[in-house]
């Protein structure tokens, strides 16, 4: 199949939505599809081959720019590159350009649900106007889920969730899929980083996170201010690690200076996807306080390496995290969280269980499983929309205006 992709923002931007597209787009061409990104413009980006790039405007929301699609250049690459499917991955601007040529064109549309967007309205709406964006943004929301031709949900909570919203589209779960290289960090490497990061400290714990309002971080903090007294008391220290950025890492900066954390609390910025699982093997456990998450492929990529996780129970977060058996899941109370946090280091049986359960939770994952779903969910919708034959390659030049 040909196979398209539209994101708002890709590489070299760095988030979750830009990993999974990665992700699953290698592993479908694996599987022999044909499949092209089409992703906003940046500075500095490099070019690859099967990512189209359209122009974006100078202006920026945190901190990635807004796409422009203004100019057609997406409907006639895609009439072009004779598409069979389009995957979008944010309902807005390059959401409504894939409906506007599911119209024109016939091309049916697949969204993936990937983030509850009402979360995020801070980026664009002051205080006393998120109230009413909110109202707004779930009108656009079923005006445009009603319009696509499948849902996708990256997790079974998710997937309940779409229903109960009742927009009468189908849904399917296709979590983001973990590459085979993650499952194999470079020991050696990932000693390196923990001989670099633990000092003299007694444990090392890490975090991949964007610095922003809606992953929690303050909470976090607090969390880890706890777990600093908690840990004294019984003579033992910690290092935290951070990696990732955002437009709130000077605030957090001055958090840990006032929570007193600045000798445990490292901010490592980012970090090349690649190397991410170096860092995870060279840690203890993940910690993790988000509640916007709708799967969270840092959990998975954590537990990949054998990292049992200590988070907020979240929607998205339980759907991955077994209280008890791969990790803990933890009210919003940070003397729970930091005390789940001390329970995980003063058992190491416990410990060792909970490593070998994460790892087999993180290999029900794999991109190539991933990768067949999508398969099966594109063939679907390509037939249930054009009525042709399965096998969409043997029909050239299918789309005329």
């Amino acid at each position: 199949m040909r196979i398209a992709m539209f994101t708002n923002n890709y590489k070299p931007y760095i988030g979750g939505v830009p990993v999974s597209i990665e992700h699953l787009a290698e592993a479908l061409r694996k599987r022999g599809h044909t499949v092209y990104v089409f992703a906003p413009s940046y500075e500095g980006q490099e070019e690859e081959p099967f990512v189209v790039r359209y122009p974006s405007f100078p202006m920026k929301i945190a901190k990635a720019p807004v796409p422009n699609v203004l100019t057609g250049m997406m409907q006639r690459a895609v009439k072009m590159l004779e598409i069979d499917v389009i995957h979008v991955h944010h309902p807005a601007i390059v959401g409504n350009v894939a409906l506007h040529i599911q119209k024109r064109l016939g091309i049916p549309v697949v969204f993936t649900y990937h983030t509850r967007y009402e979360q995020y309205l801070h980026y664009i709406a002051g205080l006393e106007t998120i109230e009413r964006c909110t109202g707004a943004l779930e009108k656009y929301l079923r005006w445009f889920c009603e319009r696509c031709d499948l849902l996708v949900a990256p997790t079974p909570g998710m997937q309940s969730w779409l229903y109960e919203k009742d927009f009468g589209t189908p849904v399917e779960v296709m979590p983001t899929g973990i590459p085979a290289e993650s499952f194999c960090p470079d020991q050696e490497r990932a000693a390196a980083l923990r001989r670099q990061y633990l000092g003299d400290a007694d444990y090392l714990f890490c975090t991949v996170s964007r610095l922003a309002k809606e992953k929690n971080l303050e909470f976090q903090l607090r969390g880890l201010a706890c777990l600093k007294a908690l840990l004294a008391e019984r003579g033992k220290r910690f290092r935290h690690l951070i990696i990732g950025d955002g437009p709130d890492r000077e605030r957090i900066l001055g958090q840990i200076v006032r929570l007193g954390l600045d000798k445990e609390v490292v901010l490592a910025g980012t970090v090349d996807n690649q190397e991410i699982r170096h860092y995870q093997a060279a840690a203890d456990a993940f910690l993790f306080t988000s509640k916007s998450e709708t799967q969270g492929i840092v959990l998975l990529e954590a537990m990949a390496v054998g990292n049992p996780v200590v988070a907020v129970d979240a929607s998205g977060v339980r759907d991955v995290v077994r209280d008890g058996e791969n990790g803990y899941l933890t009210g919003e109370d940070e003397e729970e969280w930091a005390g789940c946090i001390v329970r995980l280091t003063e058992d190491d049986a416990r410990r060792f269980r909970m490593r070998r359960t994460a790892a087999e939770t993180a290999k029900r994952y794999s991109e190539d499983e991933v990768a067949g779903i999508a398969e099966q969910c594109y063939r679907r919708v390509c037939v249930n929309r054009l009525g042709q034959a399965e096998d969409m390659r043997s029909i050239p030049g299918r789309y005329v205006i």
